[in-house]
């Protein structure tokens, strides 16, 4: 019988589960955790300690945890390009930066239309080279996690980079979108919307966005998935198009028709998930003050 920290709503979730397999806690002693992205060339996973300004790293070949950058912008989301690099969304940097195989620092986006960004949330890099981004308001509306500031953008939208540097707005009718992730064939951009922080009749949903031929701009969005504990905030899909994603009780699976499969329960708001490890069957959870992992029957997408 799977563990106390499963909750089975549909038969198929036993076969992406291992019922023997435990929430490892990796560390411990955050604010609130975000933005896991893992490098298999180093076998080494980073996230971010918003509040506490800095950017952690954790070894996976002998569980050694240091500071990766301190201070680091609040920095929150991440990712891996495919070239290796760490594109990383900043709060107090109001922009999205990458840094490059040099260890150099670049900044790829820090406004739009001649205003400054929020505070950009989290990113994905699409096979074309694009970069595509959220722009919530988090990282403005206090001290807490980046800079209080007023917001020069008329609204929280999703961006795009495109490889020749040109920053287009693909997303306006979102309240606060925060997490985002392509389907396998990159046909469907998924993204959560958190605005339920701010506007208390927004319902907390994964939205779906079709991709246009021309691969850069997005066709009109409809409500995906609703969430019955909390917000969604980050997630990740698996090779077979399962959603896995963060959630108030713990880490939410969906398949991708939309029907809630089951749940990993955890003792903490969960902030975001990435897939890790050399078979990419590991999933990396960020749940308030704690980075965890527990193994599943699944592969994540690179």
């Amino acid at each position: 019988m799977p563990g106390a920290h499963y909750q089975i709503h549909d038969e198929r979730f036993a076969g992406l589960i291992h019922g023997n397999a435990n929430i490892d806690v990796l560390w411990s002693g955050g604010r609130w955790t975000e933005g896991p992205a893992y490098f298999a060339a180093g076998r080494y996973l980073v996230w971010s300690d918003i509040p506490n300004d800095r950017l952690l790293r954790w070894d996976e070949t002998s569980g050694h945890v240091s500071t990766f950058e301190q201070p680091c912008r609040n920095q929150n989301g991440h990712t891996v390009d495919r070239e290796g690099r760490l594109i990383s969304c900043e709060h107090r940097g109001r922009c999205v930066s990458r840094y490059e195989i040099d260890g150099s620092y670049t900044v790829l986006a820090d406004s739009y239309d001649g205003k400054r960004l929020n505070s950009p949330n989290d990113v994905v890099v699409k096979s074309d080279g694009s970069i595509w981004f959220t722009d919530p308001s988090y990282g403005i509306d206090s001290d807490y996690e980046g800079d209080a500031a007023p917001m020069e953008q008329d609204g929280r939208h999703v961006y795009r980079i495109d490889p020749s540097g040109k920053i287009s707005r693909v997303i306006d009718d979102m309240k606060q979108p925060n997490g985002l992730a392509f389907s396998a064939d990159e046909s469907v951009l998924y993204v959560a919307d958190t605005g339920k922080t701010h506007f208390p009749d927004c319902t907390p949903v994964i939205r779906k966005y079709p991709v246009k031929p021309d691969g850069a701009s997005l066709g009109p969005g409809a409500d995906f998935v609703s969430c019955d504990a909390g917000l969604f905030d980050g997630f990740r899909l698996d090779t077979n198009g399962n959603i896995w994603s963060s959630a108030g009780d713990g880490v939410h699976c969906f398949s991708p028709d939309g029907t809630l499969l089951g749940k990993i329960l955890i003792d903490e708001v969960v902030a975001n998930i990435c897939f890790g490890g050399p078979k990419r069957n590991r999933l990396f959870i960020c749940a308030t003050t704690t980075l965890r992992s527990i193994y599943v029957n699944a592969r994540g997408l690179t």
